[in-house]
């Protein structure tokens, strides 16, 4: 056999090595990237079902915070507006005729009477005439004018050692009447 035929032999068997070679690191190839394929193909599914689970708990968290200001801000119109009743309420008994106010008073002064059987008695501004004219009275002769105090009506009464005082102003029956009938009032406002 001559030299050329060995050395084609030999690029022959070179040739046929080197595409084994090839072939086996193309397979090799195709295997790796096929697998790396699939790696990606979970790592994005479970990067996927992360962000959808973290976007769940961060809508659910979101919706929760927005009822809650949405709650927040309709409790306070609710109570703006109770106040406004209130007001209103306490403005109405302060425009009732001065035959309302001498009635109201003369009740308070029998109550206080109970609690109180001799003392000094102070009362607002506006109710000063009334009050001094029902002191005149017999009926109320234990009590003596005390002072005009800053109240909106009704009286304040004082025992003469100064030790008991019972507060009969509009006022304070108001607030009772408010905090007993307060969630009826809601109901009726807010239902």
């Amino acid at each position: 056999m001559g030299l050329d035929a060995v050395i084609a032999e030999i690029k022959e068997k070179g040739r046929n090595e080197a595409e084994a070679i090839i072939q086996g690191g193309n397979s090799r190839k195709d295997e790796l990237l096929g697998a790396a394929k699939q790696e990606i193909e979970l790592l994005k599914q479970s990067v996927k079902d992360d962000v959808e689970k973290n976007l769940s708990q961060i809508i659910s968290q979101e919706e929760a915070a927005a009822h809650l200001v949405v709650k927040r801000q309709i409790l306070n119109t609710q109570k703006d507006l109770m106040d406004q009743v209130y007001s209103q309420a306490l403005e109405k008994i302060l425009e009732m005729p001065e035959s309302f106010h001498k009635e109201a008073i003369t009740s308070m002064l029998k109550k206080a009477e109970g609690e109180i059987p001799k003392g000094k008695v102070s009362c607002a501004l506006r109710d000063e005439k009334i009050l001094k004219k029902l002191l005149k009275e017999s009926e109320f002769s234990a009590y003596k004018f005390g002072s005009v105090i800053e109240i909106d009506g009704g009286v304040i009464v004082e025992s003469d050692d100064g030790q008991l005082q019972v507060d009969y102003s509009y006022r304070t029956f108001l607030n009772q009447v408010w905090e007993s009938g307060l969630k009826d009032a809601s109901d009726l406002l807010f239902a």
